[in-house]
C-alpha cells in the first residue's frame, strides 16, 4: 500500500488539528533518492520548525525514512536550508527564488581543511577558498549553505552556487554499505562567490541550529520505526514465544520513549520553550540514538542473519541506520550534555 508523504503513518502531533494548510494534503512518497531531488523544490516553504508546524515537519521526515532513509537523508539538509534561509529573512538567493533548486548544508570542519571568506571588493560581495570536507551529494545539488571562517576567526554563513566553476569535487572514495546512494566528499572552493546568511556566528547561535538536529533525529527515529515492523511482523508469526514478545515489548519501550521525546521537542520549538539552551536538543538526539541503537540490537537478536543475507530492503535499512546514527557522537555527545549541565547554577532535576 503507497503511504503519503502528509498522512500520520507517524504522528508526533497529537491530536491532529483539523483542516490546516496545504502542508494536510496527500502525495506518494518519493521511491528513490532521484525522485525525491526531482520533488522537493516544489514541496511546501511551511515545512520548517518553529512556526506552529514542527511535529508536522518531523512526521514527515520520520515516514520518509521509515520508508528509505537514504530518501529522508536528502532530504533532511534541504528543507533545513530552507528553514535557515527563511529564519535569516531572504526570500532570494544567488539570484534567483530560495524555492528554485535544491539546497545541501554544509558546515562540517576537517583536519587540515578549511574555507575562508574575504570581501570581494564590491559592495557586500565575498569570495570563499579553501577546501570543506563531508558535503553530501555536492554533484548532484543545486546550491549549499556553506559555513567559511571571516577575518575575525569567527564563522559565517554564506550560499554558494554549486554549478559554479570555481567549484571541485574530490575525488575520495564512498565505500558505504550504508546510505550508498548519498556520497559525501570534499568540495574545493576556488575563489567562489558567497552571499552572506545572516551575521558573523548567526548560524551557531540561532535557536534554529538546534532544531534542525533534532530533524536529524526524526529520521534516526522513523528508520528505527521501518525495523520495528520488521520485528513486529516476525513475533506476530511466532505466536506467544516468550523471546519474541520480549524483543517486541523492548523496541515497544525504546520506540515510545523516542517519540515522546520528539513531541515534547516539538512542543517546546514552536512555544518558545528550554530548547533555546541546546541542552534539550542533547537530550532527544541522545534518547533517540541509544533507541535506535536497541531496535537495531534486537532486530538482530530476534531475525538472525536470514534477512541480514536475503531481505535486500531490510538489509539495506539495517545498513543505512548503522551509518547515518554515526551522526550522533555516542559518548562524545554525552560528555558534551554533561559539561552544560555542570556549567549551569542549579540542579538538572
Amino acid at each position: 500500500m503507497t503511504t503519503g508523504l502528509y498522512d500520520d503513518t507517524i504522528r508526533l502531533r497529537m491530536p491532529r488539528m483539523p483542516g490546516g494548510p496545504a502542508t494536510d494534503r496527500t502525495s506518494p512518497l518519493p521511491a528513490s533518492v532521484d525522485e525525491a531531488l526531482a520533488e522537493v523544490p516544489s514541496w511546501p516553504l511551511d515545512l520548517r520548525p518553529g512556526e506552529g508546524r514542527t511535529a508536522r515537519l518531523w512526521e514527515v521526515l520520520a515516514n520518509l525514512a521509515a520508508n528509505d532513509l537514504a530518501v529522508a537523508r536528502a532530504v533532511e539538509p534541504h528543507l533545513d536550508a530552507r528553514a535557515i534561509l527563511a529564519q535569516a529573512g531572504l526570500e532570494r538567493v544567488l539570484g534567483r527564488p530560495v524555492s528554485e533548486g535544491t539546497w545541501g548544508v554544509y558546515a562540517a570542519e576537517g583536519p587540515g581543511m578549511g574555507v575562508s571568506a574575504t570581501p570581494s571588493g564590491t559592495e557586500g560581495g565575498w569570495v570563499l577558498s579553501g577546501t570543506k570536507p563531508w558535503c553530501s551529494l555536492a554533484g548532484r545539488l543545486d546550491a549549499a549553505l556553506m559555513t567559511a571562517t571571516v577575518g575575525d576567526g569567527s564563522r559565517r554563513l554564506f550560499a554558494v552556487d554549486l554549478h559554479d566553476g570555481g567549484i571541485q569535487l574530490g575525488d575520495e572514495p564512498w565505500v558505504s554499505r550504508g546510505l550508498a546512494e548519498i556520497p559525501s566528499v570534499s568540495i574545493t572552493v576556488h575563489g567562489v562567490a558567497g552571499e552572506p546568511v545572516g551575521e558573523a556566528g548567526w548560524y551557531l547561535e540561532r535557536p534554529g541550529f538546534v532544531w534542525g538536529a533534532i530533524g536529524v533525529a526524526a529520521c534516526w527515529y522513523g528508520g528505527a520505526v521501518g525495523l520495528a515492523r520488521t520485528v513486529y511482523a516476525a513475533a506476530h508469526e511466532r505466536g506467544d514465544q516468550d523471546i519474541a514478545m520480549m524483543h517486541l515489548g523492548w523496541v515497544d519501550e525504546q520506540l515510545h520513549a523516542a517519540r515522546q521525546s520528539l513531541i515534547l521537542a516539538a512542543e517546546e520549538v514552536d512555544t518558545g520553550g528550554s530548547l533555546e539552551s541546546g541542552i534539550q536538543a542533547k537530550r532527544v538526539r541522545a534518547v533517540v540514538a541509544r533507541a535506535c541503537e536497541d531496535v537495531l540490537r534486537s532486530s538482530a537478536h530476534l531475525l538472525g542473519p536470514g534477512p541480514l543475507v536475503l531481505d535486500e530492503r531490510h538489509a539495506k535499512r539495517v545498513a543505512d541506520l548503522q551509518i547515518y546514527l554515526r551522526q550522533h557522537h555516542g559518548e562524545r555527545d554525552l560528555a558534551s550534555l554533561g559539561r552544560e549541565l555542570v556549567a549551569r547554577s542549579g540542579l538538572p532535576w
